[in-house]
């Protein structure tokens, strides 16, 4: 059991920062648009991420620095592109919408998700490298145990995230706040993306 809480405590406080993924979890979740697939889409890659870093992949990986180098620069182009997009969004604030009909197709928000999760080479180097590298440490057994603990770290804090937002929502039901978020949601994505550009840390 101790292998397990090591594995939601250091799953969450991994996963917890606010980050490109996280902001786009919440924006699903405000709006009520396909917050179900986009919370599933990040929970089962976050799961797999994590399998497969306990499972040895993360060496491999390691031993391949040009895959990370390529994941980055990928992730710096996307990120640029969604955070121009949501300022652009900003200068035509909308009302929330409460009532569950959500404009947005969901392959399209669907796209977005995974593109979030699998072109941000933190994924890779907090989920693979380092939550694989802390379950090796817990032996043969407790590795797995660790990993189920990460695992339920990610269900539980995307759901929290994906369907706790709304109570969140009559706050924005003002244009206004709903452009200030736009605008915090576009900052963030250019931050991330010239982070990784400069430095990819």
């Amino acid at each position: 059991m101790g292998d397990v809480a090591a594995g939601l405590l250091t799953g969450l406080s991994l996963i917890v920062a606010i980050g490109a993924q996280n902001a786009f979890v919440l924006r699903q979740g405000l709006r009520r648009s396909h917050v179900g697939a986009v919370v599933a889409v990040c929970a089962v890659s976050d799961l797999a991420l994590i399998i497969a870093g306990v499972a040895g992949v993360g060496v491999v990986v390691d031993r391949a620095p040009w895959a990370v180098e390529v994941v980055r620069w990928l992730g710096v182009a996307f990120l640029t592109a969604y955070g121009v997009a949501s300022l652009r969004r900003a200068r035509r604030p909308e009302v929330l919408a409460v009532d569950g009909d959500a404009p947005e197709a969901r392959g399209g928000v669907v796209a977005k998700a995974v593109a979030l999760t699998w072109l941000n080479p933190h994924v890779y180097l907090d989920t693979v490298l380092l939550l694989g590298s802390i379950a090796g440490t817990h032996g043969h057994p407790g590795r797995w145990w660790f990993a189920g603990g990460a695992c339920a770290a990610s269900v539980l804090w995307f759901a929290a995230l994906g369907y706790g937002a709304r109570l969140a929502a009559p706050r924005l039901a003002d244009p206004r706040a709903w452009q200030v978020l736009d605008v915090v949601i576009g900052l963030v994505m250019l931050a991330i993306a010239a982070r990784l550009a400069v430095g990819g840390a």
